[in-house]
């Protein structure tokens, strides 16, 4: 184990999400909670906290995008080489899927921290020779196969996870982190090891009350729809046993074994990722009766200040504010730093955005013209169509202040065909909105051309449905660029926007219109006035207040809405609670 190898103490706490983003060339990650995670271990490494991470390998990395000509999304898995950047690691682990042993072997990735601290991330795979073709496709995909494919992935994750820490002996843990409910069941062989120690077959009350107090669960999904759940039939099925569901106080929830809930059950600790989504869940995520009752707090996301920083203004941090990385809070400052050099970090940034839309478009993007960026997972709730829905407004604005171009991006999931529809109708709409705004839509969202994106546009927007943004974390990117986010009220754009100082809202956050074609166009028109009244004129005429706002997204957003500042909650809300 690394720890060993290097001296450095033992971890005292386990991370265990399903997706991790660790390298840009591992896609071990599809979107936002995998971002998350690696942002939060990039920051714990740079902490030097006593944590190690688990999760599952994905051989066929998530997905690869290709757009046709028609505007329809194709995927294809994306090869890597696991070799060149983890190493195996000699001890194993058995779970029983379906009463079959399955053999789970781990390979380490290290993250390395700013000062060079050390912390490793298992990733299981079951991809051996003794397990059957089945059980071997288990760590091949992320987010693959059906309701069983699912849990027993699950199964291989929570408690495969929890038996590769323990092959290793790695006897210092206390807290067993869940990011979000995937990981569930790392609480039953909790419960498990702590009856067989005690010299008892089956676990009572006591273990639940010991167990509560070793876990830790962060909630991300603010809708009920996204939280796995799954029939007990085929629950005895995977795991061989029915004796869970005579503990209701543990495996509740209306005939089936729902994870939120489990982990809600078993934690001692429960918390949504802004101010806004704690309120949220604690109205969705209701005691069942009068044995459930749920605290749940908020520690609003954050991100890694050191990788989203593109080279031009790291370089500049550098001259202006040393020790940032060490100390995200310093980014205070970036209001002394001299306007125009925060403008040629800017434009560093927005040429290398520009020069690869140049490399791959035929119409040429500009440098000097206002340019809007929206890039995020392609699903129904974050609307990406809501710019592009009257191109005709598009066009008054562009005649009265000035032109402006549009880059998009991201991948929709390959079963969400609405998600899809909403790609083909963006990259359609390019021939209306063409020649008065450029247009285009960057094919294979991922890390790299992320951070492209997030420092090269003038301005972030944000659409979804309020209320199920349950943070975001890519307006929070471009703050640290210095670019002001455009965003509806919800999530954390209601905690980080100060009114005409960090960037800007749009839309009736009291609205109790639904997702329904009111809404939808009420926030289109909003977004349609606060572009042509405020925020296109105030680019191309009043350069000196654009800075002033550039500045002041770094200063107040940047310095705040960090995983370093959000990894010293955690340790001191959760993993130090008493």
């Amino acid at each position: 184990m690394t720890s060993n190898e290097t001296n450095t103490p033992l971890p005292t706490a386990a991370y265990f999400s399903m997706e991790i983003a660790l390298d840009p060339a591992m896609p071990t990650y599809s979107g936002g909670l995998g971002v998350l995670a690696g942002d939060t271990l990039r920051a714990a490494a740079d902490m030097s906290v006593r944590m190690i991470a688990v999760t599952l390998l994905h051989r066929q990395g998530y997905l690869s995008q290709t757009i046709d000509a028609e505007g329809w999304q194709h995927e294809q898995p994306v090869d890597w080489n696991i070799e060149e950047h983890c190493r195996e690691l000699p001890q194993r682990a058995e779970v029983e899927i379906e009463g079959r042993t399955v053999h789970v072997r781990a390979w380490q990735y290290d993250v390395v921290g700013c000062e060079g601290y050390r912390l490793p991330v298992l990733l299981l795979d079951t991809d051996l020779d003794e397990n059957a073709d089945t059980d071997r496709a288990l760590t091949q995909q992320l987010y693959g196969g059906d309701s069983r494919h699912r849990l027993s992935q699950e199964v291989v994750l929570g408690i495969g996870g929890v038996r590769i820490l323990r092959s290793l002996r790695i006897d210092s843990l206390v807290q067993f982190h869940m990011n979000e409910g995937h990981a569930a069941l790392l609480v039953l062989e909790l419960l498990d090891e702590r009856a067989k120690s005690l010299g008892r077959e089956m676990f009572n009350s006591e273990d639940v009350q010991a167990v509560r107090k070793q876990c830790v669960f962060t909630t991300h999904t603010p809708v009920p729809a996204g939280h796995d759940r799954f029939g007990f039939d085929l629950v005895e099925q995977v795991l061989g046993r029915s004796d869970l569901f005579d503990m209701h106080e543990v495996f509740c929830c209306a005939g089936e074994l729902n994870m939120t809930y489990l982990a809600l059950n078993l934690s001692h600790y429960v918390n949504g990722v802004a101010k806004k989504h704690g309120e949220v869940s604690r109205h969705m995520l209701v005691p069942k009766d009068t044995n459930h009752h749920y605290a749940i707090d908020h520690i609003t996301n954050g991100v890694h200040v050191a990788t989203w920083a593109s080279p031009s203004f790291s370089e500049l941090f550098d001259r202006f504010l040393p020790g940032w990385r060490e100390d995200n809070a310093s980014l205070r400052g970036a209001l002394a730093m001299p306007p125009n050099e925060v403008w040629q970090a800017h434009r560093a940034a927005k040429l290398r955005l520009i020069d690869e839309i140049n490399a791959t478009q035929d119409d040429l993007f500009d440098p000097l013209t206002f340019t809007i960026g929206f890039a995020r997972r392609a699903t129904a709730y974050k609307r990406a169509n809501l710019l592009i829905s009257d191109p005709e407004r598009l066009h008054r604005i562009v005649e009265k202040h000035g032109p402006i171009q549009i880059v998009f991006a991201g991948k929709a999931h390959p079963h969400d065909v609405e998600g899809k529809h909403l790609i083909q109708q963006i990259v359609r709409a390019k021939n209306q909105l063409h020649p008065a705004v450029k247009l285009v839509y960057l094919e294979n969202y991922d890390w790299e051309l992320a951070r492209l994106i997030v420092s090269g546009v003038d301005v972030w927007l944000n659409t979804p449905q309020p209320p199920l943004e349950a943070s975001g974390t890519s307006g929070m990117k471009a703050a640290i660029n210095g670019v002001p986010s455009l965003s509806i009220l919800d999530g954390w754009w209601i905690e980080g926007c100060v009114e005409g100082t960090t960037g800007w809202a749009f839309g009736n956050a009291a609205s109790t219109n639904p997702a329904n074609v009111d809404r939808f166009k009420e926030d289109a028109d909003a977004l349609y006035d606060k572009l042509e009244q405020v925020i296109v004129p105030l680019y191309y005429t009043k350069p000196d207040q654009w800075l002033r706002i550039m500045s002041h997204a770094i200063a107040l957003n940047g310095s705040y809405f960090n995983t370093q500042r959000m990894v010293q909650q955690y340790v001191v809300k959760a993993y130090y609670e008493t």
